[in-house]
């Protein structure tokens, strides 16, 4: 593969997973201009979170079947402009928190087919080479996606309405249509054996890593509330939020940069990167700019960094089927998704921002030492399979 359309597979994955996962991170950030219209509070936005996210876990599994066998060529157009539609849809329709719910709870396919297409046009058609950079900047899409809903909150929420950022937002992911790259045709006869993906230290790695993903989703989600309940400005909360999302957008990149110089080990550096972002969330729960500030780079760069990485790691592992073993961390990492905006909204709301800081920091430590538990069973897998039958020398 050239170098220009290595750039364009690259690029055209990450408009795609960025497109795909607006809806959700667009509502974080400007709820305080939504829920003031339509009438809900930290908690009512946590559970609705915890849905979308709760239902991105149910259709994860599934959906990792469909990419397979159509392919992302289909299936990341279809994400995309499902995406699009939903974005316009809430604009125009949701004047309600029930209509706001439903339009955004059936967006959740269109993310996790966005993730899991990009992570088969990736795997299928990115040089070995560069295999850890291209999921590193893939996954800088979520942070990206963080970045342009924290500047829609100065630049149109407080402008212009609410309303008109998330019709920005669906011009956004039709542009992105534009971009998608050209991806796998269906390939119907990949049917690895669940020996050979060694499931159940995928599963131990993907419940592990959702104790992360609910720790750090309070990031994206409620960074701008609890800046603003400390007596932050809205829009300076917005421009802390879009400074921890650049952050964690280049960290992204810089761990699947440096996974391409590496042998292996990519599972226990998934590891200290969540239990170091643990110390940025417990400097959240703490009083003052400084303790913000730094907190939200430890949590954003460390702590909301390994994504891009575990998908990595997954994808060596599995070649023949990377969008179905994929799946079943990701059905880890959504389950998180669900979990963590219900606790951290409900202690936010019942208790204080400073408690539900604190709790997320305590998982995310657990979330680490999970995943370490994880990589013993990967090794143990590995040794398994490369050892000869009984009786064989």
């Amino acid at each position: 593969m050239s170098e220009q359309s290595a750039w364009r597979v690259g690029a055209g994955a990450v408009a795609i997973t960025t497109a795909t996962v607006l809806p959700v991170f667009l509502l974080g950030a400007s709820s305080v201009q939504v829920g003031a219209e339509l009438g809900f509070d930290p908690a009512v936005l946590g559970l609705l979170v915890a849905a979308y996210f709760g239902v991105s876990a149910l259709m994860s599994l599934p959906v990792g079947r469909i990419v397979e066998r159509f392919g992302s060529r289909v299936t990341s157009r279809v994400a995309v402009l499902g995406s699009a539609t939903f974005l316009l849809a809430t604009a125009l329709l949701a004047r309600s928190l029930t209509v706001l719910t439903v339009i955004l709870l059936c967006s959740a396919w269109c993310n996790v087919m966005g993730q899991l297409s990009s992570n088969l046009t990736l795997a299928r058609s990115m040089p070995q080479r560069r295999m850890g950079l291209s999921f590193g900047v893939k996954q800088a899409s979520v942070p990206l996606a963080t970045l342009l809903a924290g500047l829609a909150v100065p630049a149109l929420a407080l402008t212009v309405g609410w309303r008109w950022s998330y019709v920005g937002a669906a011009a956004l992911a039709l542009a992105a249509f534009a971009a998608a790259p050209t991806g796998s045709a269906a390939r119907p006869d990949d049917s690895p054996r669940d020996a050979d993906r060694a499931t159940a230290a995928l599963a131990v790695i993907g419940a592990a890593s959702g104790l992360g993903a609910a720790a750090a989703t309070g990031l994206g989600i409620f960074l701008v509330a609890s800046a603003v309940d400390r007596g932050v400005s809205p829009g300076l909360a917005g421009l802390v939020l879009t400074m921890g999302s650049v952050v964690g957008l280049v960290m992204r990149v810089f761990l699947g940069w440096l996974a391409d110089r590496r042998a292996g080990g990519h599972v226990a550096v998934v590891a200290t990167c969540l239990l170091t972002g643990a110390v940025g969330l417990a400097l959240l729960a703490l009083p003052g700019p400084v303790a913000l500030v730094v907190g939200v780079v430890l949590g954003f760069g460390l702590g909301w960094s390994w994504p891009g990485l575990l998908q990595f790691a997954v994808v060596r592992l599995n070649p023949e089927a990377p969008a179905a073993a994929t799946a079943i961390v990701q059905v880890g990492v959504y389950a998180g998704g669900f979990l963590g905006p219900v606790g951290f909204g409900l202690l936010a709301s019942s208790v204080s921002f400073t408690a539900a800081w604190l709790v997320a920091a305590a998982a995310m430590v657990v979330a680490g030492a999970g995943v370490l538990v994880g990589r013993r069973m990967l090794l143990a897998h590995r040794a398994a399979r490369s050892a000869p039958p009984v009786g064989v020398r």
